[in-house]
């Protein structure tokens, strides 16, 4: 296993935290970038440095804010004047809300699709040049099981957010193929404990829509959402084995890394949908006669 330098997206908590530290400890040289890292965020810097140092690991943090392309240069261009290069990015930064969504006034629905969607955009145009200039490297986009498996009520915007963080990865996997530069999307399912993606998700900033929902026959229909998700988690589900299957992906030979990952302890159904959604793009891309997008090029 040759030792690589990793971008972990969003790590100040959560799957990002897990897979950085997970990442580092596999022996690779990983920046686990987060915002305001002099700000609320100074604590965790200071445990990550303190964990490195227990651990003998290669761990730091690096501001970057994925909701500003002037932070996302920033940040990318500091690892790389440190490190020398950049080899993986895992794009992991993201944010939920929970209501319904006509309780969303645009501009949540405009937040949402920032954070999961642009943020990656303005990663990637921050550190591609490098990577093609490399001829090799690995993107890895963490979704979500609701872009194709169940999709209880009340998560539209972060669900359709999410959609759309998919199809960019999808898109970008064969545009940079020939670059040398291979694609793993994970897919983890709706893991209620262990993470604080639900504690932490938002509102709905119409208020009294909201409450129009509810008072009216939606009643109860969020708190019975979320326990059945919770009842439907098996005791042993384990969020940290999405970062364990990130390292496994990254740790894989160039050109035999899966296109998909699913970590999904509910079995929602998404692992069976994507598989057909993605045998049809295969067999598309066959048919136009580009089959050759569909694998990395080998260029060193």
């Amino acid at each position: 296993m040759s030792r690589q330098t990793i971008l972990v997206t969003g790590a100040s908590s959560g799957f990002g935290l897990m897979t950085a530290k997970a990442l580092a400890q596999a022996g690779h040289s990983v920046y686990a970038s987060m915002r305001e890292t002099e700000g609320r965020n100074a604590p965790q810097v200071a445990a990550a440095a303190q964990w490195a140092s227990a651990e003998g690991a290669d761990l730091r943090t690096v501001e970057l804010d994925v909701q500003s392309d002037n932070s996302a240069e920033a940040g990318v261009a500091r690892i790389i004047s440190e490190a020398g290069r950049l080899d993986v990015i895992v794009h992991n930064a993201g944010h939920m809300v929970f209501g319904p969504a006509e309780a969303f006034p645009p501009d949540q629905f405009i937040q949402q699709y920032d954070v999961n969607v642009l943020g990656a955009q303005r990663v990637n145009r921050a550190a591609l040049p490098r990577l093609r200039a490399q001829g090799k490297g690995l993107l890895v986009w963490v979704g979500s099981s609701s872009t194709r498996g169940g999709t209880p009520p009340f998560l539209a915007p972060y669900f359709a957010a999410k959609a759309a963080m998919d199809a960019l990865a999808v898109s970008y996997s064969t545009e940079l193929a020939l670059f040398g530069i291979e694609t793993t999307i994970m897919v983890p399912g709706a893991f209620t404990r262990g993470t604080n993606h639900f504690a932490h998700s938002g509102r709905p900033a119409d208020e009294a829509r909201a409450a129009e929902y509810a008072a009216g026959p939606y009643a109860g229909i969020a708190d019975k959402a979320l326990q059945g998700l919770a009842s439907l988690e098996p005791a042993d589900a384990d969020p940290a084995e999405v970062a364990r299957a990130i390292v496994r992906v990254v740790d894989a030979p160039f050109g035999k890394r899966p296109f998909r990952v699913h970590v999904d302890p509910l079995q929602d159904g998404a692992e069976i949908v994507n598989g057909v959604a993605d045998r049809m793009r295969r067999e598309i891309y066959r048919n136009i006669g580009l089959e050759n997008l569909l694998h990395p090029a080998i260029n060193a």
